[in-house]
């Protein structure tokens, strides 16, 4: 039997995978420059932190309103602006002479962040049928699995070698290249006319989002203070976006449609994924702490064992797809959950004296099942989606992602900060401290993998099953 032609257009899926790769590196490439980069501003490294948190806020801020820009403008000429715009900032951060005109630059760069990621993805799900959507969504995910596992890396090398505005001016040939790329694959799609912008549905979102990036980020502070200030936060934003759930329903021309939750597979892929997302997103980040400040290594040599989770992911990428066609979404999930806590669990019961070519091949094992379940979610929230839901849809997930990104970091330094200084009170040492941590990570990982035992043995069928 001949297999049909892919519905979706491989090189405009390559196209918007570079530019979610830029996205995702640059959200987390300016933390290993930070030092050198306060010397030259003259100010505490502590201080940087404002350009990343601005960033952050910036896609925050911008993530709402994406679907509607699409629909009324056209995807077309909106991600190609967002291209220009994010490169355009790029330039304007690597030659930014103080910190506040940095902060500025990284402002305008996550606002064009914020338009690539979700109107990217629409480019490349629009016309893409069911039996064409987990091939389409493999192109996508790699760049939120790589980016921020080599981001601390590339940024110590950069710094080291060519000087810290060189981890921006990378992206400047780079989104030249999108640009050129991009008028040749993005194709043109007519404006719909007469849906009015949802004003309050916007700042309701926005803020909501707005305030639980900056509540994460305060409760990842070392201050109790700031630590309540974010708990509150985070507690206010879920208000405000329940507020607006219940609002929509009194309404049509609602920014989000929150009826697509009742979706199994979307729920399941952003409410159980939103989970996996904030461990897996916050995994090497633990991995890092524990190697430098438990087992006492240098950043460096840290640094270099995380990519081992890298090298997992890269390494079972070829066979994530045939793998969810062969076993489907609900048993992947199962073993990504189920094998992926084993793994975070194996590291309580070691410590510094552990061979490293077993540290190595744990963090292999974790990039292999980290690879594995995100594609998986990524794929299921969107199998079972009809062609008139998928702006809508899209721009819903890419809130929700924003809310497990924000969170996954927070809360693994929470779970650090509140284990160490327990252990450090009664033993003197950090590793027992470390090990919650692990601990407390690996349990979180029993609700998306609950989520995944109560799916349907046939959830997202549509999406594995070859017409």
């Amino acid at each position: 039997m001949t297999r049909p032609s892919a519905s979706f257009h491989r090189g405009l899926a390559l196209l918007v995978a570079a530019t979610f790769f830029m996205e995702n590196l640059d959200g987390t490439i300016i933390q290993t420059a930070a030092p050198t980069m306060a010397r030259e501003f003259g100010v505490a490294p502590a201080e940087l932190s404002i350009a990343m948190v601005a960033y952050l806020l910036a896609v925050a801020a911008g993530i709402p309103a994406t679907g509607w820009l699409s629909l009324r403008i056209g995807i077309r000429p909106v991600l190609l602006t967002a291209i220009v715009v994010f490169t355009v900032a790029s330039v304007l951060c690597a030659f930014a002479p103080t910190l506040t005109l940095l902060t500025l630059a990284r402002v305008l760069q996550g606002i064009g962040g914020a338009l690539m990621v979700p109107v990217g993805r629409l480019a490349v799900l629009s016309g893409t049928e069911p039996r064409d959507l987990l091939d389409a969504i493999a192109y996508l995910t790699w760049p939120a699995l790589i980016a921020p596992v080599i981001a601390p890396a590339l940024g110590g090398i950069l710094t080291d070698t060519v000087g810290w505005r060189w981890i921006f001016l990378i992206n400047v040939p780079l989104g030249i290249a999108a640009v050129v790329a991009g008028l040749r694959l993005i194709p043109h799609s007519e404006p719909q006319r007469g849906t009015p912008f949802d004003v309050r549905g916007y700042l309701a979102i926005a803020f909501a989002l707005i305030l639980l990036t900056a509540g994460a980020e305060a409760l990842s502070a070392d201050d109790p203070a700031l630590e309540i200030v974010g708990a509150v936060a985070i507690v206010g934003s879920a208000g405000v976006v329940w507020a607006n759930i219940v609002a929509s329903r009194q309404r049509t021309d609602t920014l989000f449609d929150w009826s697509v939750l009742r979706r199994t597979t979307f729920r399941a892929g952003n409410l159980s994924g939103g989970v996996y997302r904030m461990i897996i997103t916050g995994a090497p980040f633990l991995f890092t702490l524990l190697f430098q400040l438990a087992y006492g290594w240098s950043a460096t040599v840290a640094g270099l064992m995380v990519i081992a989770v890298f090298v997992g992911n890269l390494g079972i990428k070829p066979f994530t797809t045939p793998l969810i066609r062969r076993f489907g979404f609900r048993r992947i999930l199962i073993w990504s959950n189920g094998l992926g806590m084993l793994v975070l669990l194996a590291f309580v019961a070691i410590g510094p004296d552990a061979p490293v070519p077993v540290l190595i091949l744990l963090l292999i094992v974790s990039g292999v099942f980290r690879s594995v379940g995100f594609s998986a979610y990524n794929t299921l929230q969107f199998a079972d989606i009809e062609p008139e839901e998928t702006t809508n849809a899209n721009t819903l997930a890419s809130a929700l992602q924003q809310v497990a990104v924000a969170l996954g970091l927070a809360v693994v330094a929470v779970f650090v900060r509140a284990s160490t200084a327990v252990s450090e009170g009664v033993t003197g040492s950090p590793l027992p401290g470390y090990h919650w941590a692990f601990a407390l990570a690996a349990a979180l990982l029993v609700l998306p993998l609950v989520g995944a035992f109560r799916l349907p043995h046939d959830a997202g069928a549509r999406a594995i099953v070859r017409h």
